[in-house]
């Protein structure tokens, strides 16, 4: 019997240049393994998915010699990996976009809360640093989205002085309200499920207690939290679509898969969107600012092993007002975001719009 005709939501122009764009960012890094999603925030059609290094999957037709097979099998890089949905890394800034939303909606700040970053923090002996030596002055939940200042979320996240912050079972909530430590069900094999932290597991695993310390890993995206490129995808989609989630999906559908109840309402959303937008702005995603157009981002720069240099994440929507294509880029061991993620998303975004005008405003 005939099989029922498949069309895919992926796009072959824009999966093509996003290949070639992260290929030469990937040796600008010397970076060998990477990845990147592009979807639609509408209804969560995936537009391009790029895992590096690749293969050519023509040598599977009709068989594949052992020789190939196994020089694909031991290669240390794994082609054969699709680490854009099966790929597991701490998110890094990304997630302060989550943080900040979880916040908001629970009352414990106001856009106009405010706290001093002077460099960081200290709790008894132990230091928790800002990227930036002597900190980053007087800042709102936007400035520190826009410039991903630590020290605001040390403070949201774990509390300091007379100020409580969520703590760990309230941020441990929120982070899997938006979706991760479990599959986002994309019609593709091989899904990873990441991974939240909590209280309890590290009990019962490290026969630790949780500190505070961790609940300000955490709160910045680092620790154990583990996420996929296309779960940073997701919950930047629901972000740009005011709170509502949406199923990512590779096989074309007529309705697509959106959530109706939304995670977040719209008054938090568009304080944490004009953060976004500050980004791209005057922050760290300033780069993307000579697009033709209004882009919103976050840069994500994650630790992983004190031996290795961080990955380099950035994750992004446009346009601004109305979002039609959400772009996350993730190089491993890239280290900073905003010098080879973002110029990544950048050429995928001034792609995508040139497409679009291409074919009439749609895409």
């Amino acid at each position: 019997q005939n099989g029922k005709d498949l069309q895919l939501a992926l796009d072959a122009d824009l999966q093509e240049m996003t290949e070639r764009s992260l290929t030469t960012w990937m040796a600008t890094a010397n970076a060998s393994r990477a990845a990147v999603v592009a979807l639609d925030p509408r209804d969560g059609s995936l537009l391009a998915a790029v895992s590096l290094p690749a293969y050519d999957d023509n040598v599977f037709s009709g068989g594949v010699s052992s020789t190939v097979y196994r020089a694909l099998i031991d290669d240390a890089d794994q082609p054969l990996f699709p680490r854009a949905w099966a790929g597991t890394y701490p998110s890094g800034s990304t997630v302060k976009i989550v943080i900040a939303a979880a916040a908001l909606a629970d009352r414990l700040i106001t856009s106009e809360t405010s706290f001093v970053s002077i460099g960081g923090i200290s709790v008894g002996p132990w230091f928790f640093p800002d990227w930036k030596s002597g900190g980053h002055g007087v800042t709102n939940v936007r400035k520190a989205i826009a410039w991903s200042v630590n020290t605001f979320f040390y403070a949201i996240g774990g509390g300091y002085g007379s100020f409580a912050g969520m703590g760990v079972d309230r941020l441990e909530h929120w982070l899997r309200r938006f979706g991760l430590g479990e599959k986002t069900s994309v019609d593709l094999p091989a899904e990873a499920a990441g991974f939240v932290p909590s209280r309890a597991w590290k009990e019962k695993e490290k026969g630790e207690r949780w500190f505070v310390g961790d609940t300000y890993n955490l709160s910045i995206g680092q620790g154990d939290l583990l996420v996929t490129p296309l779960q940073v995808a997701a919950y930047t989609a629901a972000i740009a679509r005011d709170g509502q989630a949406v199923r990512p999906h590779v096989a074309l559908l007529a309705d697509g898969n959106v959530h109706k109840e939304p995670l977040i309402d719209q008054k938090t959303s568009a304080v944490v969107r004009q953060g976004m937008r500050e980004n791209v702005l005057y922050g760290s995603g300033r780069s993307l600012n000579s697009l033709p157009f209004a882009v919103s981002g976050k840069t994500g720069t994650a630790q992983w092993n004190k031996e290795k240099r961080p990955h380099a994440w950035f994750t992004s929507y446009a346009p601004s007002d109305h979002p039609e294509i959400v772009v996350t880029v993730l190089l491993e061991e890239g280290e900073e975001g905003s010098r080879v993620a973002a110029p990544v998303a950048k050429e995928v975004l001034a792609k995508w719009w040139q497409l679009r005008r291409e074919r009439g405003g749609r895409f």
